[in-house]
């Protein structure tokens, strides 16, 4: 469960039940726009096994080797890296100043930030952009489907899930590189991630009554604040609101 996973929380108005009822023969009923929920909440609880064994002590090991500059200079590398998938996405979705945003950033990185060791870009006035293929469609048009709770990688939709795939072909310097570091950059990346959010998952699972419910809540407000559809609440985050406590 990675970035994506933090730090939005939509208000529910009811109990638990609103959030995963329960029909007239015991099995757990869907909520709207959750039809696999009974399935999804099987696959949190082998990630959250996953995550207990492995993920999580690793991400301590990570946290107690690995400098704190270091850890930064490796999470800069990894961003410079994404920025022509970056880039790819902001083209297709017609973001052209972003595009050159994010074009300004990969070149002062990779040059003078040291192949983006050092986000130098930043320091300069010119912020990080987001873009992936998800939100490429969404733009597009396409509906977001099902909410799905994905092995390891944590919560997601069908659109996004699709994006993320797509996303996997769309960077040429994954071309580039040969499997076995495409690899080992995707798994430093995964273990960097998990140690970012190590406090915030933490918090995240013991405060909650329904932990799932609570998880699915913060990742689809951060993705509708990621696509532009900012509820009532504008960009206010109250990541302390647990839907199974209303």
């Amino acid at each position: 469960m990675l970035r994506r996973s933090l730090p939005l929380i939509l208000a529910a108005t009811l109990s638990l039940g609103a959030c995963a009822t329960r029909g007239t023969d015991g099995e757990l009923a869907s909520t709207p726009g959750d039809p696999l929920e009974p399935i999804n909440r099987d696959i949190l609880d082998a990630n959250l096994a996953v995550d207990d064994a492995v993920l999580r002590p690793v991400a301590l090991g990570y946290r107690e080797v690995v400098p704190e500059f270091a850890r930064t200079g490796i999470r800069n590398a990894l961003d410079n890296i994404s920025e022509p998938r970056i880039l790819a996405n902001n083209l297709l979705q017609g973001r052209f100043l972003d595009a050159g945003h994010t074009t300004m950033r990969f070149f002062f990185n990779s040059t003078v930030g040291l192949g983006g060791l050092f986000d130098v870009a930043t320091d300069f006035g010119i912020a990080r952009r987001t873009g992936d293929f998800g939100q490429t469609l969404y733009s597009w048009g396409l509906d977001d489907g099902p909410y799905l709770m994905l092995p390891l990688a944590g919560p997601s939709n069908t659109r996004d899930t699709v994006g993320m795939v797509a996303d996997g072909f769309m960077n040429p310097i994954s071309w580039l590189l040969p499997f076995e570091a495409n690899v080992a950059r995707t798994v430093v990346g995964g273990i960097d991630l998990r140690e970012q959010n190590i406090e915030g998952l933490d918090q995240l699972r013991s405060g909650s009554l329904d932990f799932y419910a609570r998880l699915r809540s913060v990742w689809q407000q951060r993705r509708n604040a990621e696509l532009g559809r900012v509820g009532d609440t504008g960009d206010r985050i109250d990541v302390l609101e647990d839907p199974g406590a209303q």
